[in-house]
């Protein structure tokens, strides 16, 4: 069993049961154990170091209590621990991925407003966790576009093909591997092409489409080949679309088991955990559960 757990982060909403019931298919998938983590929220006028003198008892809190229940007929042998913790959770949640291996929370959390698609605890873990996150849904969430051509279980894959990260490939992969799956990376690429020549003034694109798009698909191949040695059981197939990225994703999430994305790289002159507007965007609208992958390591 993998020593590296799988995290469930639980308030007691709706939202998080459905993402417990995820994380323990997930632990499952990975041999690995499970940790249900329940964040007390600090009172908004307190402050850490009076309120707390060390952590709290996991026994008798209801959050936890709530999660036990559900998962006594579900766990069977799987090993799982219950851990709760006091801080504010957009603090709290994303240092907890710094020894996971996956961190999984429901798209909203028991505060807010109820129209939110995502709350800021998610969004906030998503962007800064050392550790892949995955953020599950609620049910129903509607997408335009068709459904899948071909029935079965499927990963999507979100591909920058100017700038690729290798961390959401491998990740996307290794699901799609654990899950029988086949695998459906999305190249998008700009289009319509607009050229500025004078204030007003937009002149038709000097490039063709076909070209474009058949570029994108040789790039996205080269990117996909390492990982299609590694995984040969895996059945993955490229699709360059032109426009927008986000969209495409959002579109491909219907029916799927997951949407796999990354988040930007940190750069000279913007060192800070950023989230790129397509992983935002993916994130509030997608039907399915998204896994957001933090970049890749460099290499020496």
């Amino acid at each position: 069993m993998s020593a590296a757990p799988v995290i469930a982060a639980v308030d007691g909403s709706a939202d998080s049961l459905r993402a417990l019931d995820w994380a323990l298919d997930a632990a499952r998938r990975r041999a690995a154990p499970l940790r249900v983590v329940h964040v007390r929220q600090y009172a908004a006028w307190g402050q850490a170091d009076v309120l707390v003198a060390g952590p709290p008892d996991a026994e008798g809190d209801p959050v936890l209590d709530e999660a036990r229940t559900r998962l006594a007929d579900r766990a069977g042998d799987q090993v799982v621990e219950y851990v709760a913790l006091e801080g504010v959770p957009g603090a709290v949640l994303p240092e907890l991925g710094s020894d996971a291996q996956l961190l999984v929370l429901g798209s909203r959390g028991r505060g807010g407003f109820a129209s939110l698609l995502l709350g800021s605890n998610g969004l906030v873990t998503a962007r800064d966790a050392g550790c892949p996150v995955v953020v599950v849904p609620r049910p129903g969430r509607e997408v335009h576009g068709e459904g899948p051509a071909e029935p079965g279980p499927r990963v999507v894959a979100g591909l920058h093909a100017d700038s690729p990260d290798d961390g959401v490939l491998s990740f996307a992969c290794a699901e799609a591997a654990r899950r029988g799956a086949r695998l459906q990376v999305i190249a998008a690429y700009p289009w319509p092409l607009q050229t500025w020549s004078a204030p007003g003034q937009v002149v038709p694109p000097l490039v063709d489409q076909d070209a474009v798009e058949h570029e994108t698909r040789v790039l996205a191949e080269g990117f996909l080949a390492p990982h299609r040695e590694r995984h040969p059981e895996v059945r993955a197939f490229v699709e360059a679309l032109p426009g927008d990225a986000a969209g495409h994703l959002v579109a491909a999430s219907k029916d799927a088991d997951l949407v796999v994305v990354g988040r930007h790289r940190r750069r000279l002159l913007a060192p800070a955990r950023m989230m790129g507007s397509v992983t935002q965007a993916v994130l509030l609208h997608a039907a399915s559960p998204v896994a957001v992958v933090p970049p890749a390591p460099p290499e020496d």
